[in-house]
């Protein structure tokens, strides 16, 4: 029997057995036997640390996969998703149409006009030179466009899309239309731009909005109300990129439209008028404001030189800026509610009103008026200042002084003369600002200036000078340092023609939607009332009727068929005899219907502008009515 046991293999080591040692047969032992050859192994055993860094490598490989799939699948997942979402679907606007304005008379003033301009995209540009080359020079023909130049504005842009050609007239979208496809890079894009009707006769009042999104006037102060939210196409699309449905995710609406105080024909009226009144007289600039004095509404407002609005909203060429930019009177500039003027003797009303109230004063008491006040230097008591009159009016209590505009009688009771108490700079100031005067009315347009009414702290902190008795009297009647808007003196003035309210000018009078139909009624804001007793505004308004039937304005406002009543005033500039000239009147005088503020620059001193434009102004008007 075959024992087994005695059978022992032999290992290469005490510690482990190779796999040759097991496998090698009896000749091959032998062999090695033979010639004298040790045992050889057929493979080299990997080292450990070869084994541990293969090992953390493919433990590293591991982790960096989970953190990726991690990140993919939870940090960024929704990111992602979304992305592939946007990749499925193509989202497209649907335009709506912004909202129109109005006058009172639901005549509408502002159109929304198709447009089409023509745009590269640089994305989407050939990148052959000579192909790119060879489709600019098409472009630069069919647009009439210099082909460096045209070259220069692409290469130059930052941005990936640029605007070649805007408003695009008929026949070049039609040659353009029928080339564009094989213009790559190029596309023609459809959109609206703003027409205004009578561009120049309602710019600072409607202003303008051009496409690249600058707003100004109403189409900026309203552009909550009238800006259009447009609506979304959402089509889907497979992996391959090819169509599977298409809908509505998201409905166009279209702007409220403005429905304006203004009276659209009396606005062409006063602009013609006051053009043809400045070419008469050599003037270059006035402005002129209309109110309701029942309401605040504005029926008016007019500012020349103006500019045409639809420059901007349809684009300009680079003469027709360089016109406006370059003139010296600034068309763009609103003088109406931005401009600050000395009034002159458009200020005597308001400064009889306050002498009233503080009881300085009976208005039968008269002064006499010898053409000006001698008064002595406070510090060189041999030294005397005279502050003149235009004329002498002799005796003359606060009725006539109005009418006639008599400086020497608010020189008195504006500074204090004689034995006669005067208001003092504190008062004056004080009642202006209660007639709405060195504060913003907040009309409804952007621009607006706060006007500027001096005072003792003032001059001593930016002049450096004591106030004198000189400037006091330079207020009362409207000079020195006093700035005011004509919309501050119109406003004010609506006061005294209602008997005591002072309202808020306001441009817009309803808000409507695309189909007329009321959204919201914009009510009459009062800023303050009661602030003068009714037999003191009784006084200064039948001082104002004396200025039309026997005073500054007498041979044209009572020329007309309703009674008036008016203030006239002329303020000296900087320039030697050129005066800013004034007038604001109410009419008719026991219900007034409007208030009229005519304010035109450098005029020569001794000419009547104002009067006679009023005149042919509201003899339209009421013949009108």
């Amino acid at each position: 029997m075959f024992k087994f046991h005695q059978l022992k293999v032999k290992l290469y080591s005490e510690t482990e057995i190779e796999p040759h040692e097991i496998l090698l047969d009896k000749l091959a032992q032998k062999k090695e036997e033979e010639l004298g050859v040790s045992e050889q192994k057929f493979e080299v055993p990997l080292q450990e640390k070869v084994l541990k860094l293969f090992l953390f490598f493919t433990l590293f490989l591991i982790l960096v996969i989970f953190a990726k799939t991690f990140q993919f699948q939870v940090v960024e997942g929704k990111n992602l998703s979304a992305l592939a979402e946007r990749n499925k679907f193509i989202i497209r606007q649907i335009q709506a149409e912004r909202g129109v304005i109005y006058d009172k008379d639901l005549n509408q003033l502002v159109f929304n006009q198709p447009s089409f301009d023509l745009i590269c995209r640089k994305n989407n540009f050939s990148k052959e030179e000579e192909k790119r080359e060879e489709i600019l020079r098409e472009i630069a023909e069919i647009t009439g466009k210099e082909f460096e130049s045209l070259k220069e504005k692409i290469e130059k842009s930052k941005d990936s899309l640029v605007v070649i050609s805007e408003n695009l007239d008929h026949q070049t979208l039609i040659v353009l239309e029928t080339k564009i496809k094989e213009l790559t890079g190029f596309q023609i894009e459809n959109n609206t731009v703003r027409d205004y009707l009578d561009g120049a006769v309602f710019s600072h009042l409607i202003g303008y909005k051009r496409k690249t999104g600058e707003l100004t006037g109403l189409e900026e102060f309203y552009n909550e109300i009238l800006i259009e939210k447009p609506g979304e196409i959402l089509t889907e699309r497979n992996a391959e990129g090819n169509f599977i449905s298409e809908e509505i995710s998201k409905v166009p609406e279209s702007g409220d439209s403005l429905v304006l105080w203004l009276d659209s024909g009396l606005q062409k009226k006063i602009e013609e008028e006051l053009k043809k009144r400045l070419k008469e007289t050599g003037a270059e600039a006035g402005t002129v404001v209309a109110l309701d004095p029942k309401t605040g509404g504005v029926l008016s407002l007019v500012s020349v030189p103006s500019f045409d609005n639809n420059l901007f909203s349809k684009g300009m060429s680079d003469e027709e800026w360089e016109q406006i930019n370059n003139n010296p009177l600034n068309p763009l500039f609103n003088q109406a509610i931005s401009g600050e003027y000395p009034t002159g003797s458009n200020i005597k009303p308001l400064t009889a009103a306050a002498a009233l109230e503080e009881k300085i004063i009976s208005p039968e008491k008269k002064i006499n008026c010898l053409g000006e006040i001698n008064v002595p230097d406070f510090w060189n008591p041999e030294k005397t200042w005279e502050y003149k009159d235009w004329k002498v009016h002799g005796w003359t209590d606060m009725r006539k002084a109005i009418a006639e505009s008599c400086n020497v009688y608010f020189y008195t009771i504006g500074g204090g003369y004689e034995d006669q108490e005067g208001l003092g700079p504190t008062r004056i100031k004080k009642y202006l600002e209660l007639f709405g005067w060195g504060e913003k009315t907040g009309i409804d347009l952007p621009g607006e200036e706060k006007g500027f009414i001096p005072d003792p702290a003032w001059k001593k902190a930016v002049k450096g000078e004591n106030w004198l008795d000189g400037d006091t009297y330079h207020l009362s009647i409207g000079q020195g340092y006093l700035g005011i808007t004509p919309l501050q003196m119109a406003t004010s003035f609506v006061s005294i023609a209602n008997g005591d309210k002072l309202f808020r000018p306001q441009v817009v009078k309803e808000i409507i939607d695309k189909d007329k139909n009321l959204i919201k009624e914009i009510k009459p804001e009062i800023i303050r009332e009661g602030f003068i007793k009714p037999e003191n505004l009784k006084v200064v308004r039948e001082g104002m009727k004396q200025a039309v039937t026997n005073g500054t304005a007498t041979g044209w406002l009572d020329q007309l068929n309703v009674s008036a009543a008016c203030k006239t005033g002329s303020a000296q500039t900087e320039k030697k005899d050129i005066l800013d000239n004034w007038i604001t009147v109410f009419a008719p005088y026991d219900e007034p219907q409007i208030v009229l503020t005519i304010m035109i620059k450098d005029v020569k001193e001794g000419q009547s502008v104002t009067q006679p434009l009023a005149q042919r102004i509201l003899e339209w008007y009421f013949a009108s009515k």
